[in-house]
Parts: C-alpha cells; sequence; structure tokens
C-alpha cells in the first residue's frame, strides 16, 4: 500500500503565484513514487491573487480537506481595501511615504497576530485534523509556509499524537525582508524568535529552498535539514515567434524594496548614447508593481518605454519568458536575501531566454545562474559590468544571434525534485 501523507497549506489553488505550485506540483507527482498526498487548506481564504487556471492542474482523485478560516484582512478593508490589499500581496510601502492607515494595520499586523494574519486557524485546525489523522491511519504531516501558521498546526499536532513531521520552509522566518517592516516590539520580537525555535527544533526534518537558509537554521537547531529548491515542469505553450522589439521582461511583484536603480540608470544612458537601442527597446513589466518602484523608472526617463502588464495567469507568464528577449530577474542588496531564490527563476531557466540577473553578491542564485549557464549576474557595484552586458545582449539580438546554451538543468525538474522528497518522506 502507498504511504499517506497529509500536507498543510494555505496557498492552494484558485492561488496565484509561485508560493501555490510548489507543493501542487509535488502532489502531481508524489503518487508515481508510491506516496498518496492528502492536501488541507482553507474553505474560504482571502487570496491577495487568483489565478483560476491553476485549478485545471490539481491531480484527479486527490483528496482535498477544507475549514473556514477567519481572515482579518477583511475586517482591515472596512478602513482601506486598498491599503489592506497592497499589505496582504506583499508591497509595504517605504516608511517615510505610509499613510497613518497603514502603520497602524502593519502594527497590528505585526503584534497582534504572531507569526501572521492566519494564526486563528490553527486551533480549530488542529482539532479538525488530530479526529482525521487518527481515523484515517496517517503517520506524517507536512507543513509549508509562509504562512508560518501553518507550522503551528505541524508543532501542535506532533505533541499531540506523535506523529512523523515535515515543515517545509519556501522562505525564512524571522529573517525574510517584510519581517523588519512589521514595526514589531521587543516582545514580539522575542515570540516569533521563541516560536520559530519550538518549530525547528521540534520538526523531525526541515525542508528549505536554498543552502543559505540551511546555513541559516544550523545555527538554530540540530534537526536535520534538506534542500529542495523549487523547479520547473514541462508545459505544453507555444509562440509563434519572438518579440522583434529589444523586450527586457520582469515577471512577478517589483515591491518598494525591489527596485534596482541600477538597471534604470544603464537604460535611460544607453538610451541617450545609442540610437539604435533607443528605437528598439522595451521595458515589459508583468505583475504587481509598486508606486515607488514606478515613480524610479519614470524619474530615470524610461515612461515612454515601459509596457505596465498586471498579473497574468501561469500560462501567459510562461509566454512571456518564451517570446521575450531578456528576463529580468531582481533580488533586494541585502545579506538576508541570499537565500531567496524566486520560484520563476527556474521556469526562465527553461525558456531559452537569456537571464539579467542583479541581487547581492554570493547569493544562490548567482550560483544556481552560473552552473547551468542560463544568463548572467551582477552585484549592485557592477554598474560597468551591468551596461557592457546589457550591450552584449542587443548586439546579439540585432545579429539574430541571442540565443542560450544551458546545461545541467535536470535535477531542477518538479518530477526530480519529488524524487528527492519521496526518498525523505520514507526514511521517516
Amino acid at each position: 500500500m502507498n504511504k499517506k501523507v497529509l500536507i498543510v497549506a494555505y496557498y492552494w489553488p484558485p492561488a496565484g503565484g509561485p508560493g501555490v505550485q510548489r507543493w501542487l506540483k509535488f502532489v502531481k507527482y508524489l503518487p508515481e513514487f508510491d506516496i498518496d498526498p492528502i492536501v488541507y487548506c482553507p474553505e474560504n481564504p482571502n487570496y491577495p491573487i487568483i489565478d483560476e487556471s491553476l485549478n485545471e492542474e490539481i491531480p484527479e482523485g486527490l483528496t482535498i480537506l477544507k475549514q473556514p478560516i477567519n481572515e482579518p484582512y477583511r475586517l482591515a478593508q472596512l478602513f482601506s481595501k486598498k491599503s489592506a490589499q497592497t499589505i496582504s500581496s506583499g508591497v509595504i510601502p517605504k516608511a517615510k511615504k505610509q499613510t497613518f492607515i497603514e502603520r497602524l494595520m502593519l502594527y497590528v499586523r505585526g503584534n497582534f497576530f504572531i507569526p501572521d494574519a492566519r494564526k486563528n486557524w490553527v486551533n480549530p485546525s488542529v482539532k479538525f485534523l488530530s479526529n482525521y489523522i487518527q481515523e484515517n491511519a496517517i503517520d506524517t504531516v507536512i507543513t509549508t509556509g509562509p504562512p508560518h501558521s501553518m507550522h503551528l498546526i505541524g508543532l501542535q499536532l506532533k505533541k499531540q499524537l506523535g506523529l512523523n513531521w515535515i515543515a517545509d520552509f519556501r522562505d525564512p522566518w524571522t529573517t525574510i525582508g517584510y519581517h523588519k517592516a512589521l514595526k514589531l516590539s521587543k516582545s514580539s520580537k522575542a515570540k516569533h524568535l521563541a516560536l520559530e525555535a519550538d518549530v525547528l527544533n521540534s520538526a523531525d526534518h526541515l525542508i528549505v529552498t536554498s543552502h543559505h537558509t540551511k546555513t541559516e537554521f544550523q545555527d538554530k537547531t540540530s534537526q536535520p535539514i534538506s534542500v529542495i529548491t523549487n523547479g520547473y515542469d514541462s508545459h505544453s505553450v507555444q509562440i509563434e515567434e519572438k518579440d522583434n522589439k529589444f523586450t527586457l521582461a520582469h515577471i512577478g511583484s517589483l515591491l518598494s524594496d525591489r527596485n534596482p536603480e541600477i538597471l534604470w540608470e544603464v537604460l535611460s544612458e544607453l538610451i541617450i548614447e545609442n540610437a539604435d537601442f533607443s528605437k528598439t527597446f522595451q521595458l515589459n513589466l508583468i505583475g504587481v508593481v509598486s508606486d515607488d518602484v514606478l515613480e524610479t523608472i519614470s524619474n530615470s526617463g524610461l515612461k515612454d518605454y515601459i509596457e505596465l502588464t498586471g498579473y497574468v495567469s501561469h500560462e501567459e507568464a510562461i509566454k512571456f519568458q518564451m517570446k521575450s528577449q531578456v528576463l529580468v530577474l531582481v533580488e533586494i542588496n541585502s545579506e538576508d536575501t541570499k537565500a531567496i531564490i524566486p520560484g520563476k527563476l527556474f521556469e526562465y531557466m527553461i525558456s531559452e531566454t537569456p537571464i539579467l540577473a542583479i541581487g547581492p553578491k554570493d547569493s544562490d542564485i548567482e550560483q544556481i545562474i552560473k552552473s547551468t549557464n542560463t544568463g548572467t549576474y551582477f552585484n549592485y557595484l557592477q554598474k560597468e559590468e551591468l551596461k557592457q552586458q546589457i550591450l552584449i545582449y542587443f548586439e546579439d539580438f540585432q545579429k539574430n544571434s541571442l540565443k542560450v546554451h544551458a546545461i545541467g538543468l535536470q535535477p531542477y525538474s518538479r518530477k526530480a525534485l519529488t524524487k528527492r522528497l519521496s526518498e525523505l518522506i520514507k526514511m521517516l
């Protein structure tokens, strides 16, 4: 008989974005490795991004358990719908530009909803799942966060039932970028750290998505830790041809702090210095873009060169990846973000489109791009090098020779990653 595994996740179709795709794909392939997944998720969640097309990827016959959740963001919308939606989607304005309502929301979110706004779902979920687990002879639970409240569900089930528990961290907990923006009091910071320590030291196994996060957690726990990155899956999306303009495309959110001024400066200079570049260049931004980023782009003289496209379905995002001339990937210039590997990186890698990445020195992203020969990576001090590389890409575009010769991609396939996950599950 196949081994049953219960997966506790907040993000599940029709939620959009990379967070939902990780476990949607694991669930797709786990039965091929003799593991039957059961998914537990909210019945009435308040997802900031919706992608109905992902419903079509849910495996037929999958058992999905749902229970109601009380979302505080719905109450917050009574005061300011725009601010509530903005903050819930992860777009936090810079401190000096925050309205009183936004400052209040961030303070309440940080100090009254620890570890996050889904904390009130923990106790009802534990009560429901305790019965289900015992009635269905399930001995392994996997929780995936953020939101890290999901790990508190696993923590309580572990303590009550003594089952096997794997905690999957798609992002870190107390070192994640937005954590510092939550206006935490001293006691709130201490509570976050205490809960994090309890989870890290109680789970039977920890999964992280980057080697930097593994190193961080190794200083906090002696429990075993495995790195299983996000990945790519095969698809049947096709395009008729590449863009006829020299398009640089960023797909995904550009939050206030993810604002690569070095890139805007370089592009502005190239437009002024190179007439051919000016005639054919276009910057495509697909996804949520903060007002701070748009203001910086406009001040850089790029307003007439950008094409703004809001959030698109996963399939449409793949089309943009394939038809663009260069794909831009940006991470915040911070020691904490060296561990962050955006899920889109892996789809970028199989798009046959060069990647132009900007981020902190010695990040996990840099290592992956260089080892797979899928693009180029620059830190925030390499302005001239960045400029020269864009010129090289542009000259190759003019000669119709802008191509990628990727190597070593197979270990990042969703199926290969699921095989590693299945081996870990069977070890417990």
